[in-house]
């Protein structure tokens, strides 16, 4: 690992270095102690080597502002400085409607605002089976989810889960093995690979097809209440879901085969968290749990798609890629069925298994380039998805917010859900430098316990683990989306149910929150709603 002179002198003072109290914000600092011991002396250490451990955007005047204006609070009094503005200059502070997840930024250029809406366009766009009339837009499936990138994520906001003969397509199933062989062992080891598809069905399971070729199948989801009893005598009842498919189309699922429900995710701020530096999330992990705190989160190591580099991975709800073109074009392809220059997959995820898949049209003009969204198309939808404002906080100086936020520091809520980051000063897009925002996310992977888990490996994320989904805009979910569906596949119908599915390194958080009064979980509830 490449460690600045820098880096060592803080690791040799941190390793001499008294114990810290166990408050909220020497817990934080503790963690950065940890996590450099940890990735000094283990195996990880190699696998970052293209990852600075310190920020090298930096000076030491602007660090220091940087470590005083992200150290977690202990006064809850009154709201702390800028915390209305949670994401940053570009926050939006329009009023709250269903559009609220669908501005940009409010620190972008004339011009830039130009090319935002030109990718808003090309995000609702519905694409169309080859060949067709309007050339332009060939290039649907053959086998998909959506036609277009908005179909699945409804007005920028979060998916919900299938209800009753309401169609899926906000949700979807990822479909993966473990590795069989020594040769994919060694693939992954190296990380050229995430895990490995069903030979048949390919990576996530599309229910539509163009027309002549058949979908898929089904997801089919069976829900068992079960009631858990609060400290005060309060009665909260959980559903607990089961996955299967219906009406395959092409033979059975390999039976290694995993399936791992995935609720589309909110699209707001995405471009902040691209540049947070990689050695501030990094400074959260504490992957063997030096500190003893029962937290023990790790990043996913990934391969950049374009340069092939080691990186941090931190979209997606196992943190499997590493930046926001990679996530689009990997949508292209697995969800819509279009080829990207970044992957150029004209028949999307069919195998060679499907034969008659492969034999159909694809959409690739001569004219317009190899590929069937050519780059200003990937450019357009990219800039779009890393300029979609995070809005405005309400009520924050609301005294149940406040004491809502004491409870969700003091039960030990911040561990994973870190509030605060400094962006890059070297950001490419001024837009997004040098900005304080508040995420609650440390974009790290957690073992959230067997009832969340879905068995499946992606990467260094083991099939009980997931990466902390930041929090920013939770509160306008039933707003923008009509609904109150939370976690990743949208069991959790209440922020308060979505709480008590915590298990693993989320238990002791949960089992102090199910102690709580319920004045103080009304209020707690009320600040995230605040959010």
């Amino acid at each position: 690992m490449r460690r600045p002179l820098e880096f060592l002198r803080r690791l040799r003072r941190a390793r001499s270095s008294p114990p810290l109290q166990k408050t909220p914000a020497g817990l934080a600092r503790g963690r950065c102690v940890f996590v450099a011991v940890a990735l000094a002396s283990s195996a990880m250490a190699g696998e970052l080597s293209g990852l600075a451990t310190s920020r090298i955007d930096l000076n030491v005047k602007d660090q220091a502002r940087v470590t005083a204006v992200t150290r977690p609070t202990s006064d809850f009094s009154r709201p702390e400085q800028f915390e209305l503005m949670q994401g940053g200059a570009g926050t939006s502070t329009k009023d709250v409607n269903r559009d609220a997840f669908s501005q940009s930024s409010a620190n972008i250029t004339f011009e830039e605002e130009g090319s935002f809406k030109l990718g808003n366009a090309l995000f609702r766009k519905n694409w169309v089976s080859s060949p067709s009339s309007t050339q332009a837009s060939d290039g649907l499936g053959p086998l998909f989810n959506e036609r277009a990138c908005q179909n699945c994520h409804l007005k920028d906001g979060r998916g919900r889960p299938p209800q009753g003969d309401v169609g899926t397509t906000s949700m979807l199933l990822r479909l993966a093995r473990e590795a069989s062989t020594d040769e994919e062992k060694a693939q992954l080891a190296d990380h050229r690979a995430l895990n490995f598809p069903d030979q048949v069905y390919g990576s996530q399971l599309q229910e539509l097809a163009v027309p002549g070729l058949r979908g898929e199948g089904s997801m089919h989801v069976d829900y068992q209440e079960r009631k858990m009893t609060l400290a005060d005598g309060s009665v909260i009842s959980l559903r607990k879901p089961s996955y299967s498919v219906t009406d395959l189309g092409y033979g059975p699922l390999d039976p290694r085969t995993t399936l791992s429900p995935r609720l589309t995710p909110p699209m707001i701020g995405l471009g902040l968290i691209e540049q947070i530096a990689p050695a501030d999330i990094l400074a959260h992990a504490d992957p063997d749990d030096r500190d003893g705190d029962g937290i023990s989160g790790k990043p996913n190591i990934v391969r950049d798609g374009p340069s092939g580099e080691l990186t941090l991975g931190r979209f997606g709800w196992k943190a499997q890629a590493a930046s926001i073109r990679q996530q689009a074009a990997d949508a292209f392809a697995g969800d819509i069925g279009v080829s990207t220059s970044d992957e150029p997959k004209h028949w999307g995820d069919c195998t060679a298994a499907q034969e008659k898949c492969l034999a159909m049209p694809n959409g690739v003009q001569a004219r317009l380039g190899p590929v069937e969204a050519p780059s200003p198309v990937m450019d357009l939808v990219t800039f779009y998805s890393r300029n979609l404002a995070v809005p405005a906080r309400r009520d924050l100086a609301s005294p149940e917010v406040l004491a809502g936020k004491k409870v969700f520091y003091e039960i030990g809520c911040i561990a994973c859900h870190t509030p605060k980051f400094v962006t890059r000063r070297d950001a490419p897009d001024k837009a997004q430098a040098f900005q304080l925002i508040w995420p609650y996310s440390d974009f790290l992977l957690h073992d959230m316990g067997p009832d969340l888990a879905d068995g499946q490996a992606v990467g260094d994320a083991t099939g009980n683990e997931w990466r902390t989904p930041p929090l920013w805009g939770i509160g306008l979910t039933e707003t923008v989306n009509g609904n109150s569906f939370y976690l990743h596949d949208g069991r959790a119908r209440t922020l308060v149910e979505a709480i008590l599915w915590h298990g693993g390194e989320g238990r002791k958080a949960r089992d102090r929150f199910a102690a709580t009064s319920a004045t103080e979980r009304d209020a707690l509830v009320k600040f995230l709603g605040s959010l």
